[in-house]
């Protein structure tokens, strides 16, 4: 009789990892690989004029977009015309474009 407790009290253990295991995947990891999801598509539609916000709260119009390799890593640059000035940024980091956010950013 003392197995078919003992046995009971491992599978309600099991049971409880389970459920912790699914409110962590639908309460974390599914709503941050919906938000990369529509960065990525947000960048994907960036291009020349596009007026942009950038997550340092810098704010341009789009002149350039290359494509460099750093250290064998291909990024994505943008430069961007803020008044009299010309900045170069990463890709990345842009959070809006035009009346579009990216979501979880908060632009400054």
């Amino acid at each position: 009789m003392l197995q078919t407790q003992s046995g009971s009290g491992l599978m309600v253990l099991v049971l409880q990892m389970a459920a912790i295991g699914l409110v962590f995947y639908f309460l974390i990891l599914r709503p941050s690989g919906q938000a990369r999801k529509k960065h990525t598509a947000l960048l994907a539609n960036l291009k020349k004029g596009d007026e942009v916000m950038t997550s340092g709260g810098l704010v341009g119009k789009v002149r350039d977009i290359k494509e460099v390799e750093a250290d064998g890593v291909k990024e994505s640059r943008v430069t961007l015309e803020t008044g009299t000035s010309t900045v170069v940024v990463e890709r990345s980091r842009i959070v809006r474009i035009g009346g579009s956010t990216a979501p979880g950013a908060t632009p400054a």
